[in-house]
């Protein structure tokens, strides 16, 4: 016998040469041999295709885990790819929330400010001396900067007295200043809830100089408001320059 299995045709010619054999010489033992080498080539035939089918088995089921592992794997990826955004959303979210509460909180503070600095203000308005020598002054500075022939001084309806006082020592000191003469008139029009002061407009109506209160700290809370933030809340490390 062979000791590999025979292919489909080398069975045949060993099927052939035993049948002759056997015809020629009428040997009876030798059929039994026959049947047994018949017997032994198919179980080892059939040991072969289930050899084979069973590789391909298994082949076939390492594919289909693979797959499903790589789907798995895939399905996981995304699932946690999804997961690090909504942190990160989340995180962000949470950041511009503690961001822009600070930043409400720091303006709340500066309106405080601000409303402290005009309630000195308006005190200002209260004390007749230091307000009519704060009248004079602007009202002077106006004059010069208008250098017109006449000015219409305008101020509250309770301050038209105190700034007609006021205008007069400036209409003065304006005289020594720039030796020129100049007219002026006062009309109460500002607002009664104004903190005070005056505006001045020019007899040709082209040049108008506010020099309230309100507008005066208005500009000087804009121009300080760098400067204050960083002495309230400290440098700001986004900020390279300040105007």
């Amino acid at each position: 016998m062979s000791s590999r299995a025979l292919n489909d045709e080398e069975v045949l010619q060993q099927m052939n040469k035993m049948v002759r054999r056997a015809w020629t010489i009428n040997h009876p033992p030798l059929m039994t041999t026959l049947v047994l080498f018949i017997k032994q080539e198919a179980l080892e035939k059939a040991r072969e295709i289930q050899v084979k089918a069973d590789e391909e088995f298994a082949i076939e089921k390492a594919k289909l885990v693979k797959q499903e592992q790589q789907a798995i794997d895939s399905q996981y990826e995304k699932k946690r790819k999804g997961a690090e955004v909504a942190q990160k959303i989340a995180q962000s979210t949470l950041t511009n929330k503690s961001r822009l509460k600070l930043l409400h909180r720091r303006e709340e503070h500066l309106q405080e400010l601000f409303s402290t600095s005009r309630a000195a203000v308006v005190q200002l308005a209260k004390d007749e001396g230091r307000y009519v020598q704060f009248l004079e002054g602007v009202i002077v500075q106006g004059f010069l900067q208008i250098l017109e022939p006449s000015v219409t001084v305008h101020a509250r309806p309770q301050d038209v007295e105190i700034v007609k006082q006021a205008a007069a020592s400036a209409q003065t000191a304006f005289l020594e200043i720039s030796g020129r003469e100049i007219e002026h008139d006062v009309e109460g029009t500002l607002a009664d809830d104004a903190a005070g002061g005056i505006k001045l407009v020019s007899g040709s109506r082209r040049i108008t100089l506010d020099n309230t209160l309100d507008e005066r700290l208005r500009l000087l809370e804009d121009r300080m408001l760098p400067e204050i933030r960083k002495d309230l809340f400290g440098a700001n490390e986004n900020r390279k320059f300040y105007t």
